[in-house]
């Protein structure tokens, strides 16, 4: 009796395209059960405050250093402000007016006759406001209340207090008197390279270069060129 093999049935190809069709589909169905959920965007990490604080610094530092430094740059070497004490300087220039100061025009010429500077003498607590008076080589001298400057320099304005006269080259003028004459004796000098003579306009009251002597270039800081206070009062001086 021969015994009859009868082998497994092998799937064919089509079963076998249904079978992975079927197994897709299940995961389908399972992932539209259970729908992923979308990640959280959460947004950038909070600073610390230590982070805050430094950037604060920094942005502070970027406005305030770059404006210091060009306010000391002004001050230093273009202009800076000053107030008036006392009254050596009176009609013209009042207690507590305020000024500016101007250096850039004698980094590139020296002071010049009835030219308003602006003095830093050693031995003064605060600066200083005069009128120039004298240049170097100018031989100065006062006689009785008049001032004589050798030279073909313009005399000074007569807008000065009480009745002083200033005299250039034999040119007289008398200024409006104020508060009676003033007497007063001083030279004759001649002033050395890089020295001025300087006065105030009420000169009889005025620590000027009768009591200091004639005053270094490098103690004139400046000239006077604006009044901005009190504004009734504003002007600029050329």
């Amino acid at each position: 009796m021969t015994a009859s093999h009868n082998p497994g049935k092998r799937d064919g190809p089509q079963e076998s395209v249904r079978r992975d069709e079927g197994i897709r589909e299940k995961q389908e169905e399972r992932e539209s059960s259970h729908p992923q959920l979308a990640p959280v965007n959460e947004g950038p990490a909070r600073p610390s405050p230590a982070a805050v604080v430094l950037s604060t610094l920094k942005e502070i530092a970027q406005i305030v250093l770059p404006a210091i430094t060009l306010a000391l740059i002004i001050h230093l070497f273009l202009a800076q402000a000053t107030i008036v004490y006392g009254q050596s300087m009176q009609p013209n220039f009042r207690p507590m007016e305020r000024l500016v100061m101007e250096k850039v025009t004698y980094y590139f010429r020296g002071p010049q006759h009835n030219e308003i500077v602006v003095l830093d003498m050693p031995d003064s607590n605060a600066l200083m406001i005069k009128r120039v008076v004298g240049l170097p080589g100018d031989t100065v001298e006062i006689r009785q209340g008049q001032v004589f400057v050798n030279g073909s320099e313009l005399a000074p304005p007569l807008n000065v207090a009480p009745s002083w006269r200033v005299a250039v080259d034999g040119n007289e003028d008398k200024a409006p008197t104020w508060n009676g004459d003033s007497p007063s004796f001083f030279g004759p000098v001649t002033l050395a390279d890089d020295t001025f003579f300087v006065l105030g306009d009420n000169r009889d009251n005025s620590n000027d270069s009768r009591a200091f002597g004639p005053a270094q270039r490098e103690f004139i800081k400046g000239r006077v060129w604006v009044r901005y206070w009190p504004l009734t009062r504003f002007t600029v001086f050329h």
